[in-house]
């Protein structure tokens, strides 16, 4: 794969991943707000419908472009994602674009055969793409800044933890970061994407801390284990700040651990065996970005 090529395959495996990511922390705000602040939700469903067709640009351009490894991670979709859509959906009101999983599913890995002739034309089209949404997640950190000022200002009451919308709104960064390294215009990121293993542990330990206060007080036996997840994920991240070494060998089992509780998790919600305040596109939701970390700590 030469220069151009594996620019356009990186960008595409870049939206795949946080382009959903971003539709759905909109999703989520939207549905935390209140009658008073309708205007926020009303602004919430606005990016998530901007995501939604940015997201449906991608995979129209995605086939037999990204990596199988990408596709079979579990980082674009999971066997839950569908269920959990449906179910969101009628918990909440709120619609959700369902086309998009499906196409996803569908979508073939390039496995190293890049089409032929497509690289001159669909550069272009990329750079396009990549601006475009560079402009667009750009909006949704201002949006949310604003709204994590407001909250600790007592200003707006959201059903959304203070440090949940710290915590999207610093993986909105992450993106506009890749989105400025594809593209040149900026070297401004680029120590938050040689950090990557730290960035995120942190998101990791964060989950296990917004896991921890979603559920029912009665499920204490989870709360224990979520409990133990934020502590072993402290425990790594002041191992690496202190001896300014990788760890990733210890991340990586850690990971897959906490993966495969999420995904317990995911399957308890689903069938109504666990009591919480977690949306089952949340438990999806987390449970993807476990599966993209793990996938960046095996590469």
């Amino acid at each position: 794969m030469d220069q151009c090529e594996a620019y356009i395959a990186d960008s595409l495996e870049q939206h795949l991943f946080f382009a959903r990511i971003m539709k759905e922390h909109a999703f989520f705000l939207k549905v935390g707000f209140l009658p008073a602040n309708g205007d926020l939700s009303k602004k919430s469903e606005e990016f998530l419908r901007k995501f939604e067709a940015l997201l449906s640009r991608v995979i129209s351009r995605a086939n037999g472009i990204v990596s199988s490894s990408v596709l079979d991670s579990g980082e674009v979709v999971t066997e839950f994602t569908q269920w959990a859509e449906r179910k969101t959906q009628c918990l909440t009101g709120t619609k959700l674009d369902e086309s998009l999983t499906s196409r996803e599913i569908r979508l073939a890995g390039a496995n190293g055969r890049f089409p032929l002739g497509a690289s001159p034309r669909l550069n272009a089209q990329i750079s396009r793409l990549n601006r475009e949404a560079l402009d667009l997640v750009s909006q949704l950190i201002a949006f949310k800044e604003g709204l994590l000022r407001d909250v600790k200002e007592c200003s707006v009451f959201t059903a959304n933890y203070p440090l949940l919308i710290a915590h999207i709104l610093r993986e909105a960064r992450l993106y506009q970061a890749h989105l400025l390294r594809l593209e040149g215009l900026s070297s401004r990121g680029c120590q938050q994407l040689c950090d990557s293993e730290l960035f995120w542990n942190q998101i990791m330990m964060e989950h296990a801390q917004f896991i921890r206060g979603l559920l029912d007080p009665t499920e204490e036996a989870l709360i224990d284990t979520a409990d133990g997840f934020v502590e072993d994920y402290q425990a790594l991240l002041q191992s690496s700040a202190s001896a300014n070494d990788r760890v990733i060998d210890s991340s990586l089992v850690l990971t897959e651990k906490f993966r495969d509780f999420k995904r317990s998790g995911a399957e308890g919600i689903q069938s109504c065996q666990i009591q919480s305040l977690i949306l089952p596109l949340l438990a999806d939701h987390v449970l993807r970005e476990a599966n993209h970390y793990i996938r960046l700590l095996e590469t």
